[in-house]
């Protein structure tokens, strides 16, 4: 069963079809996001404005997703760049004994279905992260990077938009 805890600061107009299948604590969402069923979103993280997240995605402490971005399920973001359950001597590690890396997507950003974003990257505004992508670096803007690692191939392209 999922949780929206009390301490979820929550825009105006913010679709969640299914509260009951999603687990947000501690976050701050904005006004006229969309987030779909089987989605985490942990203290600290951040989403802007008319942010869409499909089902499946992690989104952890460190992580601000600007306005207008898209999710794709089960993106998974990472916040640690040595993941480990304990220490040199065998002991359980604590809170203190790892630092989050921030991770931003910048406005307009979209990140395929699949894809990983490790920790202290930026997806430039307007980029596209293709499914199954691994990110590893920076996206630059307007860009469309794919692979594993991911690698930019060119601009993003836009269909039906002028100009793009």
């Amino acid at each position: 069963m999922g949780v929206i805890a009390s301490d979820v600061r929550m825009g105006a107009n913010v679709t969640i079809p299914h509260p009951e299948l999603v687990n947000l604590y501690g976050c701050t969402i904005g006004d006229g996001c969309k987030i779909a069923s089987f989605v985490e979103i942990q203290r600290g993280a951040l989403l802007g404005r008319n942010v869409k997240v499909e089902a499946f995605a992690f989104i952890p402490t460190g992580v601000t997703i600007e306005d207008g971005a898209f999710i794709g399920p089960h993106v998974c973001f990472t916040n640690d760049r040595y993941p480990s359950a304990v220490n040199e001597s065998g002991e359980p590690l604590t809170a203190d004994d790892w630092q989050v890396v921030p991770t931003r997507v910048k406005r307009g950003a979209s990140i395929g279905a699949n894809a990983t974003v490790v920790c202290g990257i930026t997806i430039g505004e307007g980029a596209m992260v293709g499914a199954g992508s691994t990110v590893t670096r920076d996206v630059p803007a307007n860009s469309l990077a794919v692979g594993s690692p991911a690698k930019v191939i060119g601009p993003r392209r836009r269909p039906g938009l002028t100009g793009t």
